[in-house]
């Protein structure tokens, strides 16, 4: 990607109120609000919403249904840990939902950042032979969406006979595949499969190392084009980045009270006290212990007081201030960028009114005033 082309906007979907700062409100699945969340994303301009995974939350499959009927053009970013169904049975699933969505359906790989988080689900594979498992069966996920003629296969994890199914994919491209992951197994797996590999939103110098690691995976691949790259912030905006700053530090102070913990619990990667297992947690701490604010508007102490507990840190600032910020991120190659608030749904509504378009605007300037190449052996 270069900084004058289009870059797509994520946000993030629940079925009820709640976050690290705020208490749950209301049953565990409130439809009316889970409509209401993600219509303020379409509204709002987002292009797609990621639908999380863990195993106390609500399936994503039926949330991403239960969404896909009542908006319009809204993409779907089911999170998706591989190991629980067939790889057979899971293309058969997104693809039906992808063929009643017309085509709105992408899938985010999660293999899976802690031993105890698994074994809730039954699952006692290793770290490693999780990733393996993932390989495997995004071999198989990728032939079954392409694979017209029935095919068989034997593998560590799978095996199965002449497996034909009747439905592909609602566009011929296929669905999207977002995975996600920090650590040299995330790059080795995510960089041979992913169409986007998502990385959590760290210091711009440490972005560009992971942009790298998955670069040089993809080559290692084989690949001729490396994946997309995805982001992850929690914009605080205000109108001043004095009431920025203000608002930033009532959220850490009410993060740091407990008053969104059964939310933090649910997120957490890692057990007790105990330091994180997966390798994207412990990186944003050590971006924390280093110093709280990074380069144009990065705060880490939100990371901190969560135990960094999925995509904690903060980018705080006016509109304007926050923008910059995330085109810094698409100047190093970032091509998506996934945010989400502390105030979720007001948040999500204030990301489209004020900080969507003005990045969008100066990346349709730059287009617009990009010098045109000039054709080889033309005169110059």
């Amino acid at each position: 990607m270069t900084s004058t082309q289009a870059v797509e906007f994520i946000g993030m979907i629940g079925t009820r109120d709640a976050s690290e700062t705020r208490p749950a409100a209301g049953p565990v699945i409130d439809p009316a609000y889970t409509v209401r969340f993600a219509r303020a994303h379409e509204d709002a301009g987002f292009d797609r919403v990621l639908i999380g995974y863990s195993s106390t939350r609500p399936d994503g499959l039926q949330v991403a249904a239960h969404v896909a009927a009542r908006t319009e053009r809204l993409g779907l970013l089911v999170a998706h840990r591989p190991g629980f169904i067939a790889p057979t049975l899971a293309a058969r699933t997104f693809a039906t939902l992808d063929h009643f969505t017309e085509g709105r359906v992408a899938v985010h790989t999660i293999s899976g950042g802690n031993d105890t988080e698994q074994r809730r689900d039954g699952d006692y594979l290793t770290k490693e032979e999780r990733y393996d498992r993932t390989d495997e069966y995004l071999t198989v996920l990728r032939r079954a969406w392409s694979s017209a003629e029935p095919f068989s296969h034997e593998g560590r994890h799978y095996r199965f006979e002449e497996y034909g199914g009747q439905v592909l994919p609602f566009k011929e491209s296929g669905i999207p595949l977002y995975f996600g992951g920090s650590s040299e197994a995330a790059y080795r797996v995510g960089g041979k499969h992913a169409d986007t590999f998502a990385l959590w939103g760290e210091p711009l110098a440490e972005t560009a190392e992971q942009i790298a690691s998955v670069r040089a995976a993809a080559a290692n691949a084989g690949r001729a084009t490396p994946p997309g790259i995805s982001v992850s912030f929690r914009p605080v905006l205000a109108p001043t980045e004095e009431l920025a700053w203000e608002r930033a530090h009532r959220i850490l102070d009410t993060i740091k009270t407990g008053a969104g913990r059964p939310f933090f619990d649910q997120a957490k990667h890692h057990d007790g006290d105990g330091s994180p297992q997966n390798a994207g947690s412990r990186r944003l701490l050590a971006a924390a212990a280093k110093q709280d604010l990074h380069d144009r508007a990065l705060w880490t102490p939100t990371a901190s007081a969560t135990g960094a507990g999925g995509n904690t840190t903060a980018l705080v600032g006016t509109p304007e201030t926050v923008a910059r910020a995330l085109l810094d991120y698409i100047d190093i190659g970032v091509t998506t960028i996934l945010i989400r608030g502390f105030d979720p749904l007001d948040d999500a509504i204030d990301y489209g009114r004020y900080l969507l378009p003005l990045v969008r605007q100066e990346l349709a300037h730059r287009a617009a005033t990009a010098a045109p190449l000039t054709p080889a052996g033309s005169a110059r």
